[in-house]
């Protein structure tokens, strides 16, 4: 307030309350109203979190709550999610299911007749979008390379695009193929996502799967949430045809 010559009258005019209250913000420390925060550090160009150190302390403990809560559950590896799960938040999605893989293989094997299930929530206004790995792409080959697959990745990946062959013809649904390094592999159901991260070496159904919920204030499931649609702006759209 000295430095930019506010007075405590105008400091209390700017936020409508009584100057004896700002007096109290002053000298007992006493955090305002977060409206009255806004303005006073409007006035003084200064961030609220540098005027009221407890605003800064709280919002990291109340983001620090939220991430621990946007955690679900974790399994142990991927074949421990059950299938009751994976269909379940397939059919309750409302608003959009995103798939983000290199084959997806066991994708269609949990969920026979996914090509129907997504159609049916297409139907619904759902917005279906579904990325997988280029099969002649350098990061498929080197993926093999380090599972030791023998050079069958490529033709696994072709496989599982037979199952979704009619979904581009479809409103709503696209299909993309992206020549990313894949760090893990993500199954997004509006507000739910299930993470299933890479260990070098190990096939992604030996790795470990997370089940995490959006909620306000935390950071984690947009976290991975943002990292599909960086993947997805980079994808090339597949039409259905052979490749």
């Amino acid at each position: 307030m000295l430095r930019h010559g506010v007075a405590l009258e105008d400091l209390a005019e700017t936020c409508g309350v009584e100057p004896k209250t700002v007096e109290r913000w002053i000298n007992t420390g006493r955090v305002p109203h977060r409206r009255h925060r806004w303005a006073a550090a409007k006035l003084l160009t200064a961030d609220e979190m540098y005027l009221w150190r407890d605003v800064l302390e709280s919002s990291q403990a109340r983001r620090g709550r939220a991430n621990q809560s946007e955690l679900v559950e974790v399994f142990p590896d991927r074949a421990s999610v059950p299938r009751e799960l994976w269909l379940r938040l397939l059919s309750d999605a409302q608003e959009k299911v995103d798939v983000l893989v290199f084959s997806g293989t066991f994708f269609a094997q949990t969920q026979p007749k996914i090509a129907r299930l997504l159609t049916e929530r297409a139907g619904r206004g759902v917005a279906i979008r579904l990325c997988f790995g280029d099969p002649s792409a350098q990061s498929v080959e080197t993926r093999d390379r380090e599972e030791g697959l023998g050079g069958t990745l490529a033709a696994k990946i072709r496989s599982s695009l037979t199952y979704y062959r009619t979904l581009p013809e479809l409103d709503g649904c696209e299909v993309r193929l992206h020549a990313t390094t894949l760090y893990a592999s993500l199954f997004r159901y509006d507000d739910d996502i299930l993470v299933n991260p890479h260990a070098y070496g190990e096939p992604a159904s030996a790795n470990p799967t997370f089940h995490f919920r959006r909620l306000d204030g935390g950071t984690m499931a947009e976290h991975y949430m943002s990292s599909f649609e960086r993947v997805w702006s980079g994808a090339v759209p597949w039409s259905g045809a052979e490749i």
